[in-house]
């Protein structure tokens, strides 16, 4: 019998990859969204080109249309589907809107969490919960980090920080925007349902997730929109820290293989850093060349002077644990070929909208 494989979130970024990619591994895949990354940004933020796209490509995807807020609705479609294992991938994902729309950002994160863990103890409690957590629950900490400075980018002078920011730092005592900490209470619940109910659960904290089809806007989506905005000749605008600011970006494609791995061999009550690690690292200076390099056109910036609030000056995932856990994953799609795909995606998609 064909697996069943739930993930909401299933029109954005992660949530689409993990959908082709189980597809494409012949399970059933049940996508719940509801759009809501349109009501958070706009019509930049739009995800129903990606709904259509997984429609018309997957026959073994449903689509269905619901608000993870809404409680029986969701513990309903649970109960019905009662899915093999579960990847949750939906959440407000901005630390700037989550300021303006505070009772958004924790019903969406938190509540919304808990929802989804209680209808699949109920429904399911042997399937695979995976959580899309954030390098966000460990708040500004990281900064307290001693940093040297380069030309280009901040980075750690403390050795014992070589390979990025490990599993085991801390998560208290930080600044993290409204959005980090609705993730950490997001975070603890999921690693809580394991320990408590003994479910196989895990949370991934993301470093920049990152692909071809994120719809990035200004307010989230880091590569992606500085890679639209050189598309289409906008003005990038960076946050202080001199556009020297590091973050290590994963392809999507490279966090649907963990996850396959993960839902094989589960364990429960787990936290794993999710990102590109060192080799994938890059500041915003450093990014601006290297767009530049793929595409051809000058980048136009601008330079705020405030930095934004609870924002890393450096991170980089430690991705030792992960590497350990499950031999033979690793990051498998270097800067130059996310930058690529990311340029002809949008490339693509102007020349669509000029044609039509």
């Amino acid at each position: 019998m064909r697996k069943k494989l739930l993930v909401t979130g299933s029109s954005g970024l992660i949530g689409s990859e993990i959908v082709e990619y189980f597809c494409r591994e012949g399970w059933k895949v049940s996508g719940m969204d509801n759009n809501m990354r349109a009501v958070f940004f706009g019509p930049g933020g739009d995800t129903r080109w990606n709904q259509t796209r997984l429609i018309e490509r997957h026959r073994s995807f449903e689509h269905i249309e619901s608000d993870i807020r809404d409680r029986l609705r969701l513990i309903a479609e649970v109960v019905r589907l009662k899915p093999d294992a579960i990847v949750h991938a939906a959440a407000q994902p901005s630390h700037d809107l989550a300021a303006t729309r505070p009772f958004d950002d924790f019903d969406t994160n938190a509540v919304g969490t808990l929802n989804l863990l209680e209808a699949v103890r109920r429904a399911c409690p042997e399937a695979p919960f995976v959580l899309l957590s954030t390098n966000k629950v460990y708040g500004d900490a990281p900064n307290e980090i001693t940093l040297v400075e380069s030309e280009t980018r901040y980075d750690y002078g403390d050795e014992s920080f070589a390979n990025g920011i490990p599993e085991d730092f801390r998560i208290d005592r930080s600044k993290h925007s409204l959005f980090g900490a609705s993730k950490v209470a997001a975070d603890v619940m999921v690693q809580e349902y394991g320990r408590y109910f003994r479910m196989p659960t895990v949370c991934l904290r993301g470093g920049c997730l990152t692909g071809p089809n994120h719809s990035g806007v200004e307010l989230h989506g880091f590569l992606s929109y500085l890679i639209k905005c050189n598309v289409e000749r906008r003005t990038y605008r960076v946050y202080g820290y001199k556009g020297k600011q590091v973050r290590d970006n994963v392809h999507a494609h490279d966090v649907a293989r963990f996850i396959k791995r993960f839902i094989e061999s589960p364990r429960s009550s787990e936290v794993y850093n999710m990102g590109g690690g060192r080799s994938n690292s890059i500041s915003i200076i450093e990014a601006f060349d290297l767009i530049e390099s793929i595409s051809g056109i000058p980048m136009k910036r601008e330079y705020v002077e405030a930095n934004r609030a609870g924002d890393h000056i450096c991170y980089i995932s430690d991705l030792t644990k992960a590497r350990s856990h499950y031999p033979g994953w690793d990051v498998t799609r270097d800067l130059f070929t996310i930058f690529t795909e990311i340029y002809e995606a949008w490339a693509g998609r102007a020349g669509k909208a000029q044609g039509a």
